[in-house]
């Protein structure tokens, strides 16, 4: 946000030129210089704004968390955009969320930001974030979303400087688990690839593809992550498109159901189960890990936006505008899959307590309702992807998705947990 210098009216002092008026401009000069003393005195609070004070629209600052809910708000024209980076400055953006390179027409999408409703929210400070994080470590848990938003954490630090990628270090996986290292900060960054969370197995006779039917162990938790996570300080979990496909249920090692298998002989449940399930799973695993300290974070629920028809049957996104709060509502499956995570959430931070560790909600749902034009459609390439199908479901990068960045550096500066 560029804060403008307050101006005075466009007008000319003309100096009085004769006695009189001087003597009255003397008289009137006295006066005050007697009363104003009077008035400081008899008054409790000065008359004039503080030094420290808000005057450009008597908005509470973020400090204030009581009255300032950073998750609610609109989206607000930002003509010159934040800028921190583009698709030339920043050498990190994948394919598959590089809408300028690959030629999107607009770029009205890049041009918004996130108004909480009573306050400011602060633009992005890589050089403040790093100081912040020195020393430490952080955690992109769940699918590809999750690692769209750390994609988006490094090109927004790369103003300050770039990471050292580590990642064949510790995988032979290393287009889905991914580390980089900040050497002069000590600072590690990495994603834990578990889509679901939980573990899972194929389980289609035909074999694996973006919509085969794929056995979780709702009570069981991703092996990739479980032995990786200790060692990390702060821990941001996420989950979400995943879980609408064909799925088959297991607890206690046996299948109770499954979910769109379009078997008879299995019990059918909804989509919430499954993801009630797999948030549960992975809050109790972190408490009980014994030597994990860190701080979780729920980033909630990231909505997609396909229109005229379902992504596998022509859908797309070719919005340029976001909604206004009128337009769209949080409601439906995007609701319950939100309301699904939370009370996992709210659960895990009473039963955390006990062991002092501390599980906070990042809820970024309602902004990104509002924004079905920051998704690549068809300006984003992928080996792995059919291009005949357009993305609705990750985030141009630039775009709308810096926006969790913001809130991140925000609540590791402040503290701040939102109910």
């Amino acid at each position: 946000m560029k804060f403008q210098a307050i101006g005075l009216p466009n007008a000319k002092y003309t100096q009085p030129n004769n006695t009189y008026k001087k003597g009255i401009l003397l008289a009137l000069t006295l006066l005050l210089l007697t009363t104003i003393p009077l008035c400081i005195n008899n008054s409790t609070t000065s008359p004039l704004p503080s030094p420290n004070s808000n005057i450009t629209s008597g908005l509470k600052t973020l400090e204030d968390e009581d009255q300032c809910q950073i998750f609610s708000g609109s989206w607000i024209p930002y003509p010159d955009g934040p800028a921190y980076y583009t698709n030339e400055t920043c050498n990190l953006i994948i394919d598959q969320q590089n809408c300028m390179k690959f030629e999107r027409p607009d770029t009205e999408f890049m041009k918004w930001r996130w108004k909480p409703k009573d306050c400011e929210l602060p633009l992005f400070d890589a050089a403040q974030f790093l100081e912040l994080v020195r020393g430490k470590s952080l955690a992109f848990l769940g699918d590809s979303v999750g690692r769209n938003q750390m994609q988006s954490l490094l090109c927004l630090l790369s103003n300050v400087t770039y990471p050292e990628d580590i990642s064949h270090m510790y995988s032979t996986n290393t287009d889905y688990f991914k580390r980089y290292v900040y050497h002069d900060y000590n600072f590690t960054m990495a994603t834990l690839w578990a889509p679901y969370l939980v573990k899972s197995r194929d389980a289609d006779p035909n074999g694996h593809d973006i919509n085969s039917l794929m056995s979780l162990y709702l009570d069981e938790p991703d092996e990739g992550w479980e032995t990786e996570v200790e060692n990390f300080d702060y821990v941001i979990v996420s989950a979400g498109q995943w879980f609408f496909r064909p799925l088959i249920y297991y607890e206690n090692g046996r299948v109770i159901g499954c979910h769109k298998c379009g078997r008879d002989d299995m019990k059918s449940f909804l989509t919430y189960y499954g993801y009630k399930k797999a948030f549960r799973t992975v809050f109790r695993t972190l408490r009980n890990l014994k030597n994990y300290k860190g701080v979780t974070f729920l980033r909630t629920f990231s909505p997609s936006h396909f229109e005229n028809g379902a992504w596998n049957e022509g859908g797309n996104c070719p919005r340029t505008r976001p909604f206004s709060k009128e337009e769209m509502k949080l409601d439906g499956y995007i609701l319950e899959m939100y309301l699904t995570q939370v009370e996992e959430l709210k659960a895990a931070e009473k039963k955390g307590m006990k062991r002092g560790l501390e599980f906070r909600l990042m809820d970024t749902t309602e902004a990104m309702l509002l924004r079905p034009d920051g998704h690549p459609n068809f300006y984003g390439h992928s080996p792995h992807r059919n291009m005949t199908i357009a993305d609705c479901v990750h985030w141009c990068l630039p775009g709308p998705i810096d926006t969790w960045n913001e809130i991140l550096l925000y609540m590791l500066k402040s503290g701040h947990k939102t109910s």
